[in-house]
């Protein structure tokens, strides 16, 4: 029997779903970046089905999901926690990126009995450093394109390439380019806002459940000296760093993540 692979609205929010074969499988959910959509996951969707459902969402406001008022960590982890009970399948594996792995420390946080295990790819507990400085002239840098009629395709073309490794492939950077060009841009905005609220710091060493952080050797965003300190702060916390890879890892070492999943994942499960 073939995987089943089609895209659904769960919960008001539209998702990417491929099943394997049969009836027992664990259950991935995949949570994208600022820039990214279920495209994000592409080589997840392709690589780690064989034994797990693999759901990738479009967070609110992306895709034909439905927008959030307001959007916040609070709303965002809430959306998600109906998701998760809209598809009736217990505890889940979770997988973020960006701000998709601070909504998934949210939703550990707010409902921690939804959660198998964290899979934090390219991202961190807090969002900046301990004052307000840095935050507003990130989101100074961001919006002002925006005010200067700049395009989210144009913001993209130049964004892009250059979060990503430096050998990544001209197909990954036009994916990418592809996904923040479909953001809308006023949604765009609000996540932004959104994201620079963000501070579980002195939360995460209250996690108890099993956690994977996957880092890429190249990226600024989230660096991985920074997401070794988190492994470091929690005793039952894997660390992997990917060689060369930028802020997009999952998509640009696709085969690579997906290998350090499934053998996490399994250990879990076992």
């Amino acid at each position: 029997m073939a995987n089943t692979t089609g895209r659904k609205t769960i919960s008001n929010i539209d998702c990417m779903v491929v099943e394997p074969a049969g009836s027992s499988f664990e259950t991935l959910i995949c949570l994208h970046g600022i820039g990214g959509d279920h495209a994000s996951f592409q080589p997840q969707l392709e690589g780690l089905t064989d034994t797990l459902r693999v759901v990738v969402w479009n967070m609110p406001g992306y895709g034909e999901s439905e927008s959030l008022s307001p959007l916040t960590f609070e709303t965002l982890a809430k959306t998600l926690k109906d998701l998760i009970a809209e598809l009736d399948c217990g505890p889940v594996h979770i997988m973020g990126q960006s701000i998709g792995g601070m909504i998934a420390q949210e939703l550990y946080h707010c409902y921690p009995q939804l959660l198998k295990s964290l899979i934090l790819v390219a991202t961190t507990t807090a969002f900046g450093g301990k004052d307000d400085t840095f935050r507003k002239a990130f989101l100074e840098a961001r919006l002002k394109p925006l005010e200067n009629g700049h395009t989210m395709r144009e913001i993209a073309q130049e964004s892009m390439p250059a979060i990503v490794g430096k050998n990544t492939e001209s197909a990954v950077v036009r994916s990418a380019v592809d996904s923040m060009a479909a953001v809308k841009s006023d949604v765009y905005q609000e996540v932004l806002k959104c994201l620079i609220t963000f501070n579980r710091r002195n939360e995460w060493a209250s996690v108890s459940c099993p956690v994977l952080l996957i880092a890429g050797s190249a990226d600024t965003n989230a660096p991985a000296a920074t997401m070794k300190k988190m492994s470091d702060n929690l005793s039952h916390a894997e660390f992997y760093e990917i060689e060369g890879a930028g802020h997009l890892v999952n998509l640009e070492r696709g085969d690579e993540v997906n290998a350090v999943t499934q053998r996490f994942i399994s250990r879990v499960v076992s």
